[in-house]
This record gives structure tokens, C-alpha cells and sequence, in this order.
């Protein structure tokens, strides 16, 4: 690299010296070289300001005028232009030419599968026309596509006001956005498509017209889409009082994208991952990963788009407020239990880690040397576990009346975190001060928890300790105000009234200091505490529960979450203290486990996807993050242990079990959790290979349901049965021709347990479906081994960490935000044994050492080597 990067601070934010209020973009679309004109209206802020400070990125300047005159009073920096000019208002007119096809970054303006499309959140608007790219300009957009006829679609956000054709085989439309908005969220896209149609009428009878673009010949795939779209706008007007704005509401299904989706005013552009569906070709987590997506871009065209961020550190405000909608928008529309501990999972596994890693960071972060290196689960999912602290502790009618005031306040506002805090305790009366600490402070809480019994006075005393451990970013920390939710049960399973000297106790204790101790009367035996109920809090908690008061939980808990975290609890205590004992007696799961195992799957009244998730043993991440040191091979020798007991002791229940399952190929709740019981009784059977299991997995690898062949053939995966290859193989020849099913097809090749596993995904580059441009492909097959594949991405060799850095190589020069985010793996580093430390560390010395190191990758080996 020629110049190391430069680190931006959010305390160093200043307004813009200029704006621009109105802007008219024309595109004159061609693969290699694109027209851009762009007229903006300029207005002079900062009184003081000398020069219009424009930010561009690979593009060729061709002309500017002002106010109808050429312009060349304008010099060019470091990817700036800079307009020398001292008029407060002017017309500024810039034409540039891109290259839409060599744009294999995904950002801006580029060319794939045959269509154009954008993608400008956080930076990319800079790499389509000269422009002061920050989200605290907004302006109002009127955009004129023009294009070859033989591309026939061309969209833009707001609503078309012309289209017609013009000479020389061309067309055009013309699209007009009556909202201010930030360039982050400007869209285009220009290609051939089928289209769904459909029609919402609003809450006050307003008809709006919905198109869904995909591409030819997967019509069949996007009802679900629509149908979840159209859900998602009946529960915001229900539960918020929030109304689509304009009169067309369109998404697009790419297949080269580097997100999910993006949701741009009017034009939301999606991963085609996060559309398709039927049930053919997509799983149960699927069809619920799409209505979950569709839903959160949707709920942005309020959280976002009508109320926008003031600049890149308060990204929070708008992603954390959103996944905290869209999960209880899925909460409301299926199991809350279910969706809570996906959420909690997704905390513990990832968002824990980044914590204690190098690249901590508060949800608002302090400084950033690349920005799309923060669109991270700190920022989102610890996000909205913060906004759903708030919501706790003011209650569901004052959090409904603080966002009614939000919204009163800072409708067309680009804005802070702090507003929205501000609006939060404006509206309900309670004070939030300490509370803001949670956005400013890194770190995952620790609370010590201790109990005392008082049998004399029939009393309970629970003493609570907050910890913050230092983090890679900060040393010293604050004490925050963790809503700490609990239950206590009898020794019989039944609740117990919370009280304190007649009165009663609300259910959700305020910590606020260092130390705190709760007392709870005329409680007549020692209690089994539910602590951390529902995850009120995004902690971990030290609380030295014995095996009789989690069965206890596991039995009784009124809260599914809460049942399924003291048997992960259960799970947890007994692998490490089987990692931790050399005696080979201790290394198996105590009987008394073993039955409540099996009075959970037989039991009738349980939710059988509930079922399905209590069966699961923690993953590999969720164990490690319980050691300073990980014991990498202890951990897969003992869960591999553990998971075959479990198949011997219920092989009998679990195959009579399977049996009982009619899910009818349906959509229903019911039928759902069918086949994640169904998923789950094979994943165990199959490691305990019969004649009679044999024939169970074949048919179900032959399955109509992608639910429950990619369930059969997981199993058969992981367990490294002899059928395997040959249902690999059948998989492959049947799903040749849908990239979307082979991407599945590549991630069970990527978990293989098999030695040679490296060399194989190695064969698997020069696989006709592979393509190292396409973020889908890359992300299925070496993603998959680095997260999945923990006994071989580790292996002691060395091997599965070269193949990512060496990965990682080609992505730097090829799409350096992909390569970013898949160096996650190798982050935390230093929690490993030495040998393989060693072995990290000198893939991370050669990323490093890259000529060319892109800002992205720089900000994350910088930080790991520190």
C-alpha cells in the first residue's frame, strides 16, 4: 500500500459546509462505458467554507458547468474533486463516464447477470458521479434512465412520471422520489425480467402497487416473497401506525450482491438468496429467513429512510431500531421462543466474540478507517438487543408513544442516537442517562450472581455483581442499567409471587450499580432461580447452578427461551467438565440427562421445533467462548462423544418418533415443526448406522422438500456416512441448473469430515457453478468450512487457514468488502493453543504484507496482529 489509511472520529463530525437539495441524474447505460450527468442544486451552508469538496471514486471527469457555463476552476485530490467557486447558490452540472462491467467491487453502478445495479450504502454513490457522500445530505432525486430496448426494465426509486423511446433502438423513464433522502439510498436497476404483481391497499385506503423483478424463469419462486411483503406493511400499520408513502413499492432478486438487501426508497434490491423460494428448492429456514429480510427492508422505509442517520457512527440507530422490528414482526407471525433464541444464538456465537476480540466496538462506534467494516452484529444484533432493553424497561405503550414522538420530532431528519434515546424518555418520564452508556461502551457485561436462602425468615436474597472486562478498544468501563428479568420456581416447577415486605416486585430488577441485593419475602423452600429471563440483558452470567435446579428450569420455565438456555447451560457445564477430567468415566452425560432427553422428545405438549433446538448441543464458537484458551481437538472429541451417546440411548425413540411425523408437505406451524423434528431425529440416527436408519435417510434424501433432503444430507455429512458421496452426487445431477441449490450443494461439500476435505474444496474452484466474483458461491463453500467445519478449518497443519487467507488474496484485489468480512475466522486468534497461533499468524503476516492491501482488509489484520 502507498499510503496507510486514515482513521475517521465520530467526535471530529461537523455539518456539511454545503448541501445539495435537488439533484437530476441522467444514465445513459452502456456495459463499459456509462454516461452520468448530474445537476445539482448547491447551497452554501458554512458561511466560512472556501471550496465544494465532492468525493469520487474511479471515475473519468468529463465535464463540469455552473449555472449553464463551463467550469474549470476545480482542482482534483485523493479521489476529491473540489470546486473553487464563491457564489451561496449555483447549479452544478458534472458529467462522468464508469465502466459498469469491470465494477466487480458491487459497488455503485455495475453489470451482472446481464443487469445493471446499484448498491451505495454506506460509500458507493461516490463510484457513480462526484458528490458529497454522507448521509447527512438530503436531497430530492429525479432520475432518467436510458438504455438499449433489449434491456426492457428501467427502474428507479419514487414513482415513473414518462418513459418512451428515443433513436437508435434506445428507451427510457424517468422517475421521480418526492422524499429527501441521503445518496445511500439511491437505486437503479436496468435488466430483463419476470415480474409478480400485486396490489396493498393502506390502512387509509390508499392503493399501492407492488412489483417483485426476478430473474426469467423464477416466477415460481417469489409468491412467498410478495405474500411476506404484504404482511410486513398490515403489521406496521397495526402495531405502528406506519403507512407506505408512495404509490409503487418494488424489489429486485440479483444474484451478484454483496448484502442481503438494501432497502432503497421505493427500490429495495435484494440477494436472490433472500426471495426464492418454493418448497422444492428451499428449506423451512429459508422461507423464514426471506419473510424475516423482506420485512426489515420494508420496516427501513420508516427506521432509515423517513428518519435517516447524521452520519456513519449512528448506523445503529437505523439497523439496530430495524432488527428489533423485524424479529418481533417474526415473533408476532410464528414462535416467539423459537425466534428468541435464534436472536440469543447469534449473540452468544458471533456478537460475544466480536466483543472480545480486536475489533471490539461500542453499537456506535468512536472511529472507523473503513466504514463497511461496521455493518456488524455489534452494531446490528447487539443493536437490537439495546433497543429491546428499552422497550423493557419502559413498557409496550410507552415504547409505542416514544416512537410516535421520534417520528413527530425528526420525520425527513437525518439524526443521532441520542435523539432517539431523548424521544424515549421524553415520552415516557423515565430517565435514560445511564442508560446511553450502552451505546457508547464496548464489551460484554459479566454479572456474578449469588443466592441466599434464609429459611428462618422465609427469604430470598439474590446479590448481583456487574463486571466489565477490558476490551481491544477501551480499558476503563462504566456501570451500566441492565433490566435484569427473573422468575423463581418451587421445588415442584410452580412460580412463585415476587414480593418485599408486603408489596409486590416487578418481575424485571433494575441494576444500576456495581452491586446490588434483591430480597424476596414469604418464600416458603430455597427457590431455583430463572435468571436472564427471555435474555433481557445481552450479559453472560456467572451463577453456579447445580444439575437438579436447571433440569428444574428445563421442565417448568414459562419461557421456551429460558428452557432451552438451562439445558445449553446443562450441555455446557458437562462438556467442560469432561474437557477438564482425565478420568474416562466423567466424559459421558450423566444418566439423569439422558432421561430428561428423553422425557423432552416424547414429550406431547412441546412444540416439536422447541424440541428440535433443545436437542442441539452448543456449537463449536458458543463452547470455545468458554475457555481463555480454546481446547480445540477436546471440544470435537467430546461433543462427538456426547452426540453418539445420545443416538445409542434414544436410538429406539427417535426412530419410532420419526415415524409418527405427517408434515403433508405444508406451510403451517404444525407441519414445520414436523420436519425440524424430523431433521433432528435423523441428524442422530445417522450416527448410528442400521440397515434400517440406512433406508430411513435414503428416502428422505429423495424427498419432494428441500427441508427434509438437506436435513438428510447434512446428517449424512457430518457423521461421515458411507452414503454420502452417492447422495452428494444424485444432489448434484438433479439441482445442476439452480445456482441457489447448488450454493447448498457447495456448503455440504465444505462440511465434509473428511481429511482431504482442503484438497477438495480446492477441485470445488474449478466447479462450473463457482465463480469467486459472485459473494453467494464464495461465502457457500469457504465460509461454510471456516464457520462449519471446525475440526478441519483447524486442522494442525495449517491448511484450512491458508486456503481462506489465500482466498482471501484474490477477493482483496476482486471484492475487497467480501474478503473483509470473511477474515472473521481468523479474528481471535490469540485465544488459540500456540501451535496454531503460530499457524494464523503467519497467514495474517501475509495478508499484511499485500502490496495492494485494501482499506477494508487493513482496519481488520491491523487490529488482529496488534
Amino acid at each position: 500500500m502507498s499510503a496507510l489509511p486514515q482513521a475517521k472520529y465520530l467526535k471530529d463530525y461537523q455539518p456539511a459546509d454545503f448541501t445539495i437539495e435537488d439533484i437530476k441524474l441522467t444514465f445513459e447505460l452502456e456495459p463499459t462505458h456509462t454516461r452520468v450527468t448530474a445537476i445539482s442544486k448547491v447551497k452554501r451552508c458554512n458561511k466560512a467554507a472556501l471550496d465544494f469538496i465532492l468525493d469520487g471514486v474511479e471515475l473519468n471527469l468529463i465535464e463540469i458547468e455552473i449555472d449553464n457555463q463551463l467550469f474549470t476552476e476545480f482542482s482534483q485530490k485523493d479521489e476529491l474533486l473540489i470546486i473553487h467557486h464563491d457564489a451561496d447558490e449555483y447549479e452544478l452540472k458534472i458529467i462522468t463516464e464508469i465502466n459498469p462491467l469491470e465494477n466487480t467491487s458491487l459497488e455503485g453502478l455495475y453489470l451482472s447477470g446481464g443487469a445493471y445495479c446499484t448498491q451505495c450504502e454506506a460509500e458507493g454513490f461516490r463510484k457513480i458521479t462526484f458528490f458529497p457522500d454522507r448521509p447527512d445530505v438530503l436531497a430530492t432525486y429525479e432520475v432518467k434512465v436510458i438504455a438499449d430496448q433489449t434491456v426492457p426494465y428501467l427502474l428507479s426509486n419514487g414513482n415513473k412520471i414518462a418513459s418512451g423511446t428515443l433513436e437508435n433502438g434506445k428507451h427510457f423513464a424517468v422517475w421521480q422520489d418526492p422524499y429527501k433522502k441521503p445518496c445511500y439510498l439511491f437505486a437503479l436497476v436496468a435488466g430483463q425480467f419476470d415480474v409478480l404483481t400485486d396490489s396493498y391497499v393502506t390502512s387509509s385506503g390508499r392503493e399501492v402497487k407492488l412489483e417483485l423483478f426476478v430473474d426469467i424463469g423464477n416466477l415460481n419462486k417469489s409468491s412467498h416473497a410478495m405474500a411476506s411483503l404484504k404482511k410486513a406493511m398490515q403489521w406496521d400499520e397495526e402495531v405502528y401506525g406506519l403507512e407506505y408513502d408512495l404509490d409503487i413499492y418494488m424489489i429486485v432478486a440479483v444474484d451478484f450482491f454483496n448484502m442481503g438487501a438494501m432497502e432503497n426508497k421505493g427500490l429495495n434490491i435484494f440477494n436472490s438468496k433472500c426471495v426464492l423460494a418454493n418448497q422444492e428448492t428451499a428449506t423451512d429456514k429459508d422461507y423464514h429467513m426471506i419473510e424475516s429480510i423482506i420485512g426489515h427492508e420494508y420496516f427501513h422505509n420508516w427506521t432509515g429512510n423517513r428518519v435517516t442517520c447524521r452520519d456513519w457512527f449512528q448506523l445503529s440507530l437505523k439497523e439496530g431500531l430495524t432488527v428489533f422490528r423485524d424479529q418481533e414482526f417474526s415473533s408476532d407471525l410464528g414462535s416467539r421462543g423459537i425466534n428468541r433464541v435464534a436472536a440469543v444464538k447469534v449473540m452468544r456465537t458471533h456478537q460475544f466474540a466480536e466483543d472480545s476480540g480486536p475489533m471490539a466496538h461500542p453499537i456506535r462506534p468512536e472511529k472507523v478507517i473503513e466504514m463497511n467494516n461496521f455493518y456488524t452484529v455489534t452494531v446490528y444484533d447487539k443493536g437490537a438487543e439495546v433497543i429491546r432493553m428499552i422497550h423493557t424497561l419502559l413498557g409496550k405503550d410507552n415504547f409505542r408513544q416514544g416512537i410516535d414522538l421520534y417520528f413527530a420530532r425528526h420525520d425527513g431528519q437525518a439524526v443521532t442516537c441520542d435523539d432517539f434515546v431523548s424521544a424515549m424518555s421524553d415520552a415516557s418520564g423515565i430517565n435514560l442517562e445511564q442508560f446511553k452508556h450502552w451505546y457508547s461502551q464496548s464489551g460484554t457485561p459479566n454479572l456474578v450472581v449469588k443466592e441466599e436462602y434464609d429459611s428462618l425468615n422465609q427469604r430470598y436474597h439474590l446479590t448481583i455483581n456487574q463486571n466489565h472486562p477490558a476490551t481491544a478498544d477501551e480499558q476503563e468501563k462504566l456501570n451500566l442499567h441492565i433490566p435484569f428479568a427473573i422468575e423463581l420456581l418451587d421445588e415442584n416447577g410452580d412460580l412463585l409471587a415476587l414480593q418485599h415486605q408486603g408489596k409486590p416486585i416487578s418481575s424485571v430488577l433494575n441494576l444500576t450499580g456495581a452491586s446490588h441485593t434483591f430480597i424476596f419475602d414469604s418464600i416458603k423452600s430455597a427457590p431455583t432461580p430463572v435468571l436472564l429471563v427471555d435474555f433481557s440483558a445481552p450479559c453472560t452470567l456467572d451463577f453456579q447452578y447445580n444439575d437438579q435446579q436447571l433440569i428444574n428450569i428445563v421442565r417448568h420455565a414459562t419461557s421456551d427461551f429460558s428452557r432451552w438456555d438451562a439445558l445449553q447451560s446443562l450441555f455446557i457445564k458437562h462438556i467442560k467438565h469432561a474437557i477438564n477430567s482425565e478420568d474416562t468415566q466423567e466424559q459421558s452425560l450423566p444418566y439423569e440427562i439422558l432421561q430428561l432427553l428423553k422425557w423432552i422428545v416424547n414429550h406431547p405438549q412441546l412444540d416439536k421445533q422447541l424440541i428440535s433446538e433443545l436437542l442441539k448441543l452448543p456449537s463449536f464458537d458458543t463452547i470455545a467462548s468458554q475457555f481463555t484458551v480454546i481446547p480445540v481437538d477436546q471440544i470435537i472429541t467430546v461433543v462427538q462423544t456426547f452426540e453418539l451417546q445420545i443416538s445409542i440411548a434414544l436410538q429406539a425413540d427417535f426412530i419410532s418418533l420419526y415415524r409418527q411425523q405427517n408434515d403433508g408437505g405444508q406451510l403451517t406451524a404444525l407441519a414445520v415443526g414436523q420436519r425440524a423434528f424430523k431433521g433432528m431425529c435423523i441428524y442422530y440416527l445417522a450416527k448410528t448406522a442400521t440397515d434400517e436408519i440406512d433406508k430411513i435417510l435414503q428416502a428422505q434424501c429423495d424427498s419432494d422438500n428441500m427441508t427434509d433432503v438437506l436435513a438428510a444430507l447434512t446428517a449424512l455429512v457430518l457423521a461421515n456416512h458411507s452414503l454420502a458421496t452417492a447422495m452428494l452426487a444424485q444432489f448434484e445431477l438433479k439441482w445442476q441448473r439452480d445456482t441457489l441449490v447448488m450454493d447448498k450443494w457447495l456448503a455440504l461439500n465444505a462440511m465434509l469430515n473428511a481429511p482431504n476435505v482442503v484438497e477438495h474444496i480446492k477441485q470445488l474452484y474449478q466447479h462450473p457453478h463457482f465463480d469467486i466474483a459472485n459473494p453467494n458461491r464464495v461465502r457457500a463453500l469457504v465460509s461454510s468450512f471456516a464457520q462449519f467445519n471446525s475440526q478441519y478449518f483447524h486442522a494442525v497443519d495449517g491448511s484450512g487457514y491458508q486456503l481462506l487467507a489465500d482466498l482471501l488474496i484474490q477477493l482483496n484485489k476482486i471484492n475487497p468488502q467480501n474478503a473483509s468480512r470473511m477474515i472473521t475466522p481468523l479474528m481471535s486468534w490469540k485465544k488459540l493453543d500456540t501451535t496454531r497461533q503460530k499457524l494464523v499468524k503467519k497467514q495474517l503476516d501475509r495478508l499484511q504484507q499485500l502490496e495492494n492491501l485494501s482499506p477494508d482488509l487493513f482496519e481488520k489484520v491491523t487490529n488482529a496482529l496488534k
